[in-house]
């Protein structure tokens, strides 16, 4: 099963299988527009960019469908049938059916429900005692800052579920408001800013009457709830300091809700976490990673089945004794593996590219994002392999990358040249365009629509460099690491280093005419770059920045910065607010004032501080956009209005 919209640019997404009868649509898009609120923090969450049917869960035959649209249930037989609307108590988040097909739990206004399929039967397993209490959801943290998205998971018998209560009473508030319309109230989120308290979070086994049990562990030395998970052993659940540098991995008994330590890891500086751990195997070996001698390596039952140089980027399925992970030995790929003690590390895929898949039944999809593109491909033992098509839109200026090496770190850089430059026909003053924080890569091996824009820009006369320096994540934890109490220096230097590295490669780059752009925690290093550096950086444009790192959320934060009543030196110097009175260069500052992700104060205090010192600066707000801006009008606006503040503020000639 796949989501399928009609077109590269169409936004309706529908659900499509792949089976005997070859590819099918099973359900249409369709959307009415009216999206209840936790579902529209659910898609903020996963930048989520589609409508219509936008996720979806299936029993373990994949046989029975759930998905909502606009808060309604439905479901659908993939062996026959049209889809059909499900009765429930209201508006349905994160629907999923349990592994027999009968029924489907679903989360409404913070209540945990199921629902029988076969006469409708709707009981409530859990209700909330308090406004600020939700069941079956992930809390603001776990959802932004540690890749568990989910708050339910079902027993593979199907007669229990494991569920997690949010408690977001100790939080503190926050109120975001519209100023483009002063008639709505401010929405209210519950936001755990760095050195405040956190959710409080617990799990709880229901069966199917009613009764429950608590999961019982240490709360007050691992707050953070950072994994959990039903198979066929019972409950495995994750947890984490508050300190990030201790993690256990539990065993739980759903009849009396003990716990048992099957695994502890511990890092001086964080433990990362790896989406997929911890698992087990059939045998119940135990599956997660290791960072051992600068590699981050999988280990099963305790001991490291990869190479060295190999680094884990995630597990994506756990059949028998096999694990599927991906990994990477090169930082601008990533390949698609399996590992089984008899035939140890296998790599499935082939070509530079980022490569993931899914394995079901026997079944395993192949997908690759290349610099051509998008392919998938069903492997099927004893059967010929499928292809499903991708019908992605083809981008009218395909990017013109020249993958680099720059330094002695060799820090992967992609080039991108005007198309209509000749070596010598002139200097080009050059943009760098980074993110270079651990969320993300930029320089891989495939087509992202980032180098798409790359390419604008330089077809407007420059000379595009963006870099993944030290801090990224896919070159190993000790890379990863180096920003342990300093998010700035180390990325900024290594910014320059990339510069200068492709001025040497192509001497037609105009160092006396640099700009920078950046967005998020690319934002921040844009504007850190012209406060800091002004002899390198000559203009930049800084988008959704956490200006004053004390205003973003708790584990994020205080993963990389410690706790900031106890190291308030590290947010310091990696707060570029505190460095406005530096400013002697064009500063344009980009918001969305619906941003619950990175809050806009973040951006108003920085205006505040540069004109407390009476630095001239810019600011565009974007009325009703949040962290990333999607409508076409916005978006198509936003670039026009950045080009022109570069060439202004770089003096480039219009083209």
């Amino acid at each position: 099963m796949f989501l399928r919209t009609p077109g590269g640019e169409e936004r309706d997404s529908g659900l499509w299988v792949v089976d005997e009868m070859g590819e099918r649509l099973v359900v249409a898009p369709g959307s009415t527009g009216a999206v209840p609120e936790e579902e529209r923090v659910r898609r903020e969450r996963a930048r989520e960019r589609a409508t219509g049917v936008v996720a979806y869960a299936a029993d373990a035959a994949v046989r029975t469908v759930a998905f909502a649209v606009d808060g309604r249930l439905w479901t659908v037989h993939l062996d026959g049938g049209e889809p059909r609307p499900v009765p429930t108590a209201g508006p349905v988040v994160d629907p999923r059916p349990d592994p027999t097909g009968s029924r489907v739990a679903y989360v409404t206004g913070g209540a945990l429900h199921v629902v029988e399929l076969d006469n409708g039967h709707d009981r409530r397993l859990a209700v909330p005692d308090d406004p600020e209490i939700v069941w079956g959801l992930a809390e603001h943290v776990a959802a932004e800052s540690m890749d568990r998205t989910r708050g339910h998971w079902w027993s593979p018998d199907g007669t229990r579920l494991l569920a997690a209560r949010v408690d977001n009473r100790p939080v503190r508030r926050w109120w975001i408001a519209d100023p483009a319309d002063p008639s709505r109230p401010p929405r209210e989120i519950a936001y755990p800013a760095a050195g405040t308290a956190n959710a409080e979070v617990t799990l709880h086994v229901f069966d199917l009457d009613g009764g429950s049990v608590e999961l019982r562990w240490d709360r007050a030395a691992y707050e953070y709830v950072t994994a959990a998970g039903w198979d066929a052993h019972g409950p495995l659940i994750s947890v984490q300091s508050r300190d990030q540098r201790t993690l256990r991995v539990l065993a739980a008994d759903p009849d009396t809700g003990e716990t048992e330590l099957l695994h502890e890891q511990r890092d001086p500086a964080w433990v990362q976490l790896v989406a997929g751990t911890p698992a087990r195997t059939a045998s119940g070996a135990l599956v997660h990673t290791g960072d051992l001698d600068g590699t981050r390596r999988l280990l099963v039952d305790g001991r490291p089945v990869t190479p060295e140089g190999l680094q884990i980027r995630s597990v994506l399925d756990v059949s028998g004794e096999s694990v599927l992970f991906t990994a990477s030995d090169e930082p601008t790929e990533q390949h698609l593996w399996t590992y089984d003690a008899e035939h140890g590390p296998v790599r499935l895929s082939e070509g530079p590219g980022l490569h993931t898949g899914r394995r079901a039944g026997g079944t395993l999809l192949l997908a690759s994002h290349t610099e051509a593109g998008h392919s998938f491909r069903v492997v099927r033992h004893g059967r010929p392999d499928a292809e499903i098509a991708s019908l992605q839109a083809e981008p009218v200026l395909v990017p013109r990358v020249t993958w680099l090496r720059a330094g002695e770190r060799e820090i992967r850089t992609a080039l991108l040249l005007p198309s209509w430059h000749r070596p010598g026909s002139g200097p080009l003053p050059v943009l760098m365009a980074p993110y270079a924080g651990p969320a993300m890569q930029l320089v891989t091996r495939a087509r992202h629509w980032w180098l798409a824009e790359a390419q604008w820009f330089a077809e407007h006369g420059f000379a595009v460099v963006t870099a993944d320096g030290r801090g990224t994540p896919g070159r190993g934890p000790v890379w990863e690491k180096t920003v342990h109490g300093d998010t700035l220096t180390a990325p900024l230097e290594d910014q320059v280093v990339a510069l200068r590295a492709a001025a040497e490669h192509c001497p037609d780059l105009d160092l006396g005419r640099v700009g920078i752009r950046g967005w998020s925690y690319g934002g921040t290093l844009a504007a850190a770059a012209v406060l800091r550096l002004p002899e390198v950086f000559h203009a930049a444009i800084s988008g959704a920045a956490p200006s004053d790192q004390r205003l973003y959320d708790t584990h994020w934060r205080e993963r990389f910065l410690g706790h900031p009543d106890e190291q308030p030196e590290n947010y310091e110097r990696s707060s570029p607010i505190g460095d406005a009175a530096r400013l002697r260069r064009p500063l344009l500052l980009v918001h969305g004032l619906a941003d619950d992700n990175v809050v806009a104060a973040h951006t108003l205090r920085m205006s505040a501080a540069l004109l407390a010192a009476g630095r001239p600066h810019q600011v565009l707000p974007l009325s009703g956009a949040t962290h990333m801006p999607t409508a076409e009008a916005a978006v198509e606006g936003l670039l026009r209005h950045q080009l022109e503040f570069l060439r202004t503020a770089l003096n480039v000639a219009f083209r």
